[in-house]
């Protein structure tokens, strides 16, 4: 893996393999998203479930949301890859979370971005406590938060008010992740990686575990990616057996355009490249990942991230009554803003065609190297109290 690596680095051929990908992914229909009563639980119209992998809510009349179930049999790996909650769609969010028993959310955005709003603040902040969410009737609880220099990790108490039941849920917030972009290193991200493995959240005994970014398909796929991959090379014990292009292709037959950019995708090969040598026996490797990614240190100073005015999360008595929240097309999906408007019936005669398929994935941005400014994470003294509850989670 190490050579094909150094091949394709040193001829440039990662938009070659890129587009390779892109043009042998499958193209399944997602005629459900489409239709007319879904259209404002859709962030970005270009970014759509899949039928066939689409996640159902159980507890409500209309069953949809934009979240599909990707299953890794060989891996004992099930992810949710969902978009960032809308305004109107964090009920929905919790619901699902309920339903399918997760026990983690994996977050890899900034509730803003770029001056964008691109996830709703669907958990509560320290000063607030709790929230809750009429729509369909839970209450989120804030039970710990544990800040690093570009992640936080929280304890969530989720609790059903129909029937009373609590559960605590793990929120891995990965803070420092620029959209269409990757992360500093791969130190730094398979640390984060590390932490969610070590919680037992990923494990089958739990359902599947949720990951969002924006769009629930870059930032997210890079995650579910370099986790499958990784662990495959520890069952299989042999890391040149583990073919990352095709495991890609076998997760884009569950949700469409998973890994955006050319340079996302030779991130992953990077941090698959650095996590085999963890599962090869190297036991000094995540001490060095742990180091080089300087945790410990404080964040950069900026507006914290979970307190911007414009992306509460409408609780209690708004929850569910605003008309599809922030409704953009695009988004992770499009380079510049520049995804041309279409209409529902346009795109609703070309679900499931290759003309559709290119005009959605052309829009991708090519680069994905540009830093943006990063919001600071909240602090606080979270960690004595966290301890205390003795949470798996952020031990």
């Amino acid at each position: 893996m190490d050579q094909e690596f150094e091949a394709i680095d040193s001829e440039g051929r990662w938009q070659k393999l890129y587009l390779e990908i892109r043009n042998q992914s499958h193209e399944c229909s997602y005629k459900v998203a489409k239709y007319p009563e879904n259209r404002n639980r859709n962030r970005y119209r270009d970014v759509s479930p899949f039928d066939h992998s689409r996640v159902k809510l159980e507890s409500t009349e209309n069953d949809y949301i934009n979240a599909s179930l990707v299953v890794m049999e060989e891996a004992q790996r099930s992810y949710i890859l969902t978009q960032g909650p809308l305004r109107n769609t964090c009920g929905h969010f919790w619901l699902m979370i309920w339903e399918q028993k997760t026990k983690a959310v994996i977050m890899l955005n900034r509730v803003i971005e770029k001056g964008s709003e691109k996830c709703a603040q669907y958990w509560p902040t320290a000063e607030e406590r709790e929230m809750a969410f009429r729509d369909t009737r839970f209450l989120v609880k804030l039970l710990s938060e544990d800040t690093k220099s570009y992640y936080t990790t929280r304890v969530l108490e989720l609790q059903n008010l129909s029937t009373g039941e609590k559960r605590e849920i793990c929120h891995f917030h990965y803070t420092t992740w620029p959209d269409f972009g990757v992360p500093e290193s791969p130190a730094s991200f398979l640390n984060f990686l590390f932490k969610v493995r070590e919680s037992g959240a990923l494990e089958v005994e739990h359902g599947p575990a949720v990951v969002h970014c924006s769009a629930g398909i870059g930032r997210s796929g890079t995650f579910s990616l370099v986790d499958t991959c990784v662990v495959l090379m520890a069952k299989r014990k042999d890391p040149s057996s583990v073919d990352i292009k095709s495991i890609l292709l076998d997760m884009r037959k569950y949700r469409m355009g998973l890994i955006q950019t050319p340079d996302q995708l030779r991130f992953s090969f990077m941090a698959v490249l650095e996590g085999s040598k963890c599962i090869m026996g190297d036991s000094s490797v995540q001490n060095r990942w742990r180091e080089l990614s300087r945790e410990d240190q404080e964040p950069t100073s900026e507006s914290p991230l979970s307190t911007q005015p414009q992306a509460r999360c409408p609780t209690e008595r708004f929850n569910g009554s605003q008309r599809g929240g922030q409704l953009e097309e695009g988004g992770d999906y499009r380079q510049d803003d520049k995804v041309p408007a279409q209409s529902p019936c346009k795109e609703q005669e070309q679900d499931g065609s290759t003309t559709h398929k290119r005009r959605r994935e052309d829009s991708i941005s090519k680069s994905g190297t540009a830093k943006t400014p990063q919001s600071k994470p909240r602090t606080n003294d979270s960690e004595k109290k966290r301890k205390s509850l003795g949470c798996i989670c952020c031990t």
